[in-house]
């Protein structure tokens, strides 16, 4: 029979415990390089994302003030169109008015 390497329980133990510090020891973040313009870039990135900011908060700002001229023609043409249906009521109910009082001056005569 083939005797493992590893044989006694303090054997495994201490292989297994040296195999987790290996994992551990991989795991750790290994140490960077200093790069001496990190601040100047810091600087930059910064600098785009705060013209990136000013640009969509002009879109914003520009799809807004689109937006109210829209509502604003939508309800002038919805004021519009219920005037006109008004007025259509209206010349309806005094034509079916006329009707009647036609049909009445029919009758007496």
């Amino acid at each position: 029979m083939i005797h493992p390497k590893n044989a006694t329980f303090s054997d495994r133990q201490a292989a297994s415990a040296a195999a987790k510090k290996a994992l551990l020891e991989k795991m750790k973040p290994k140490p960077a390089v200093i790069d001496p313009n990190i601040e100047q870039r810091k600087a930059e990135r910064e600098l785009e994302l705060e013209i990136l900011r000013e640009e969509r908060r002009k879109e914003r700002e520009l799809r807004r003030i689109e937006n109210a001229k829209a509502d604003a023609i939508r309800r002038e043409e919805e004021l519009i169109d219920a005037e006109a249906r008004e007025l259509a009521l209206r010349a309806a109910q005094k034509a079916a008015r006329d009707a009647r009082y036609a049909a009445r001056k029919q009758r007496r005569k």
